[in-house]
């Protein structure tokens, strides 16, 4: 019992230290130069130049029945946490909106800045499994529908008309390169704080319960599972194994969703130097 309610303690504190950091760069450097910070962020920030209705605001109303839909078809505690952070990334851009002087400057340290701020930001949240809701879980559910089409293809695709959104509003073409900058800026930052290049982690997963926790695993983090037949050393008894490739920030929700249905199963997580195929990196 106090070890989780430890790892809650540390969650929250990833969380909120992750909200922050990403409102800063935000309404400080981004929203200011008019540089769009991508998602559904992106079209809430777009709103808030023409309406003046509160950035964080408008990001809550936009994720309320992304939520509530992901809940009914994931569930789980992914979701409950997505949720969770998403109300305080949105408590935290109305709150710095109104403290934090925006830094109206040249484009190019905008968009630099913002993308570090931007990584930092949501590599703290990531880490601990959750994501800031909106079209990452939307882009979860086209990919269950599509398998052609990877979740990072429609997250890009996604921000490619959240930024065309944002130049037209701001009626300036710069606006889009700038935030083309920011968005390389932050992934590649994420990059480097979550998994290096190209490397991931290998889950060996020992349970009784093979079945609900593949489907678990296939629903909340969208990670293939392989069933691997063993036999133990001692016993003698026969038994499915589950291996597992994920990247480094995905391996809190699958440790999550084994927990679900076995909280005694036997976890054993590994590096991978790197990895080649589906949803990570593709054979040149």
């Amino acid at each position: 019992m106090k070890k989780s309610y430890f790892r809650y303690l540390v969650d929250s504190v990833y969380f909120l230290v992750g909200a922050v950091t990403y409102s800063v760069s935000v309404n400080v450097f981004l929203s200011p130069n008019g540089i769009s910070p991508g998602g559904f962020t992106g079209v809430a920030a777009v709103i808030n130049y023409v309406t003046k209705i509160p950035t964080g605001t408008m990001l809550f109303l936009f994720n309320i029945p992304i939520l509530i839909l992901g809940y009914i078809k994931m569930g789980g505690r992914f979701i409950i946490k997505t949720a969770f952070v998403t109300a305080l990334v949105s408590l935290c851009l109305d709150i710095s909106a109104r403290i934090l002087p925006p830094l109206k400057t040249d484009g190019i340290l905008a968009s630099m800045f913002g993308g570090i701020f931007m990584g930092v930001g949501l590599s703290l949240i990531l880490l601990r499994g959750a994501t800031t809701g909106g079209i990452d879980i939307i882009a979860k559910f086209i990919n269950r529908k599509y398998r052609h089409l990877s979740v990072g293809k429609i997250i890009l695709m996604a921000d490619g008309v959240v930024i065309a959104l944002n130049a037209i509003v701001y009626r300036n073409a710069e606006s889009a390169l700038y935030s083309i900058i920011a968005m390389y800026m932050g992934t590649r930052l994420m990059d480097v704080l979550l998994y290096g290049a190209d490397k991931g982690k290998i889950i060996y997963i020992i349970t009784d319960n093979a079945n609900e926790i593949c489907r678990e695993i296939n629903n909340t983090v969208g990670r293939g599972v392989t069933r691997l037949p063993a036999v133990g050393g001692y016993t003698g008894k026969n038994f499915t194994m589950l291996m597992c490739t994920v990247r480094v920030h995905e391996v809190a929700a699958v440790q999550t969703a084994v927990k679900t249905y076995d909280r005694h199963a036997f976890i054993v997580v590994s590096d991978a130097g790197e990895i080649i195929g589906e949803g990570f990196k593709m054979q040149s």
